[in-house]
């Protein structure tokens, strides 16, 4: 990136006659919320400010999601909104994360996009320099190589408080499911120490934090040494002070079945399992690369529920894939409907610039007929949902009481059970990070209601 460096960061800030202002806007998943605040740790040791206002700011970033089209048109709207704020003119704005990686080429190209600099994921440290850089000598705005090594791992978030604390415990995906722009976007696999880990799950401890989910492309390929992710998990589990540990995401293809076994031992492991199926045809399965039949899903799905019985299960689900047809969108529903998950996601398949399927398969199911199938399986999930959370009426629930205060109420809480469904608690004051028994009354097909259990 030139000779701009952290210390002319420094001198630049120093020149200025008021502190200087970074505003950070997130989008997309776990993993970005995370980026930022790591960025926000790096931010700060170059002595730069943070604000929530765009309106404030000196330095405006956006960190951005590529995976869905959606996303990234939301990201480019969102920087001519930006560029119209009475201060958009001359802050300095950047575009930061996956969407600056996979999209390099139409985002510096796109004369319109009055953006003045990029950062990929594993740039996240040049960022200081990037900001200070003099707009005439901003030659090399693009900062986007991708590491083999970079984790950030001594690096120690600046989160803005709560009960959960994301951790990444490793970067990037060698997967290369024909759909996903992720190994383009954050390179390949690598993992943090697991000694690494622990010390950031001890310091959470002593700031409140009393949960902690550990995130990953795919956190079931963790390696370190000798080290798998049962391993890590069952560490991160006795750490003394966190009461929950979840973590997202596992990939079918390599589930190791002694991770739920930890998971069954391990009283401060969350039951919950996120384990995306995506698609319910072999055929449409093969052409994703995602290197499991259907039957080879429902033998691990049996094999959890066996081992954890109650376990919580969702998914995430892709309609309209490229070829797939009614038929094979028909495998899919009855998939869902044979599962009977607690939740799926469902997403109606968006072309990604780089990937496989966006160079080799047609975009043939109609928008119409796409929004036709994820209205189906939206409808068929809610019935599923409601009837799983409706038989949980009458019964107790230990839930961890995450936030005070609702949409509808001040007066009402909200947490999770340990299998992760929402409870909105109308009765009674409860601490937050506190855990609580909870007797359910009411459910809709999205939450449990309950108030203190006697």
């Amino acid at each position: 990136m030139g000779p701009w460096s952290q210390n002319d960061s420094k001198k630049w800030i120093e020149s200025e006659p008021q502190s200087v202002k970074v505003y950070i806007e997130t989008y997309g998943c776990q993993m970005n919320e995370y980026d930022s605040e790591i960025i926000r740790a790096i931010l700060d040791e170059a002595d730069l400010e943070s604000t929530d206002a765009p309106e404030e700011a000196d330095v405006v970033l956006i960190n951005t999601c590529a995976v869905r089209e959606h996303a990234a048109l939301r990201v480019i709207n969102r920087i001519h909104e930006i560029r119209r704020l009475p201060n958009g003119a001359k802050l300095r704005l950047g575009v930061v994360g996956c969407m600056a990686t996979g999209l390099k080429k139409e985002l510096g190209g796109n004369r319109r996009l009055p953006v003045d600099f990029f950062a990929g994921p594993d740039s996240y440290r040049l960022l200081p320099g990037l900001i200070a850089a003099p707009v005439p000598e901003r030659k090399n705005r693009f900062a986007l190589e991708l590491s083999d090594f970079e984790t950030y791992a001594e690096i120690y978030p600046r989160r803005q408080g709560g009960v959960n604390a994301w951790i990444a415990v490793m970067r990037g995906c060698n997967n290369f499911c024909s759909y996903c722009i992720v190994p383009f976007a954050r390179g390949r696999e690598r993992s943090r120490s697991p000694r690494s880990v622990t010390d950031e799950v001890r310091r959470l401890t002593g700031e409140g934090y009393c949960q902690v989910t550990l995130l990953g492309q795919n956190v079931n390929s963790y390696r370190y040494e000798q080290h798998d992710f049962a391993s890590l998990l069952r560490e991160v589990s006795r750490v003394k002070g966190i009461k929950r540990v979840r973590f997202t995401s596992p990939h079918p293809k390599d589930f190791p079945m002694h991770l739920v076994e930890v998971m069954a031992e391990e009283p401060g492991i969350c039951k919950h399992l996120h384990l995306p199926v995506q698609a319910g045809s072999d055929r449409i399965l093969k052409l994703m690369r995602r290197t499991y039949t259907r039957q080879d899903y429902l033998g691990l799905v049996e094999r959890i529920r066996t081992a954890i019985p109650g376990i919580g299960l969702t998914t995430d689900i892709i309609v309209g894939f490229p070829g797939e047809t009614s038929a094979e969108f028909d495998d899919t529903y009855a998939l869902l409907r044979e599962v009977e998950f607690d939740a799926a996601y469902i997403f109606q398949y968006s072309e990604r610039p780089g990937t496989l399927a966006a160079r080799k398969y047609a975009d043939d199911v109609s928008g119409e007929e796409k929004s036709r199938r994820s209205v189906l399986l939206n409808a068929l999930q809610n019935g599923i949902s409601l009837k799983k959370k409706s038989a949980r009426i009458g019964g107790t629930e230990r839930v961890l009481v995450e936030k005070s205060g609702t949409r509808k109420s001040q007066l009402e809480s909200q947490g999770h059970t340990d299998d992760n469904h929402l409870v909105i608690l109308q009765e009674g004051r409860y601490a937050v990070g506190e855990l609580v028994d909870v007797h359910i009354h009411d459910a809709t097909a999205h939450v449990l209601k309950g108030r203190p259990a006697e």
